[in-house]
């Protein structure tokens, strides 16, 4: 079963679209109504590609090139993105970083651009798109963290610390907002065959399931929370049964 709510006249921004996740869920808002606003910070051409696939279907899509670990170029960006489609009330943060290091090899410049890249840009980028929001009395935001939040992780304390600090943010908006029409929720997957996990597929054996995700999947439930007024502050645990929290 696949879920859609009407999403036409909504503007939704999805941080980190050019591939993978990202480009799942702005396909997949694009394909319940939403215009989308495509982010990315290098990949023009993947990011060009996602565009493309959303006009072929007869959604409109711009790509916008920003750092969203900087404030000026989230406040750009989200201009750029307003002018081109209208205020955004659909904000999906779900670009990252993944810097594989061990606690040996960790350094502090590995700190920051994990914590800048993870963290601080859904703190820019929610609060960019904060004033429409509430302006319209209607909001959405859901970020993407991960089951790193959470659990041990294979990537580093680093990258734990930066979706940990993600769900806090979440919950903390969460209740802050949501009398205003606004909610925040969290979907945290495990796990999904994308980019970084290529050649991975053996780690297949430490799902129950027996697969890996796919990203449509974590599409799947970014969608769920855009239709429901009623969750907020939520994280929803994507993992194929992993483990249960």
């Amino acid at each position: 079963m696949t879920i859609k709510p009407d999403l036409n006249g909504h503007t939704a921004l999805v941080t980190g679209a050019s591939r993978g996740i990202g480009a799942a869920i702005a396909i997949a808002l694009a394909e319940a109504g939403a215009a989308i606003a495509v982010n990315y910070r290098e990949r023009a051409d993947e990011a060009d590609a996602v565009v493309a696939k959303i006009r072929e279907f007869g959604g409109r899509a711009t790509g916008i090139a920003a750092d969203v670990s900087q404030a000026a170029a989230v406040a750009k960006m989200v201009d750029l993105a307003s002018s081109a489609l209208g205020a955004i009330d659909i904000l999906v943060n779900n670009a990252g970083l993944a810097i594989v290091r061990s606690i040996d090899d960790l350094t502090e410049s590995d700190v920051d651009r994990t914590i800048a890249v993870n963290l601080k840009s859904a703190f820019l980028c929610t609060q960019a798109v904060l004033p429409a929001m509430r302006a319209k009395k209607w909001g959405r935001i859901v970020n993407i963290s991960s089951g790193a939040a959470r659990g041990a992780g294979a990537i580093g304390v680093h990258y734990n610390a930066s979706k940990a600090g993600m769900e806090g943010l979440t919950r903390g908006y969460a209740a802050r907002l949501v009398k205003e029409g606004i909610t925040v929720n969290a979907v945290a997957p495990s796990l999904i065959e994308t980019d970084m996990m290529r050649g991975r597929s053996d780690l297949a054996r430490n799902i129950p399931l027996g697969r890996l995700g796919q990203p449509g999947e974590v599409a799947q439930a970014v969608l769920m929370f855009l239709g429901n007024d009623y969750m907020t502050g939520q994280t929803i645990i994507l993992n194929g049964g992993m483990a249960f929290i």
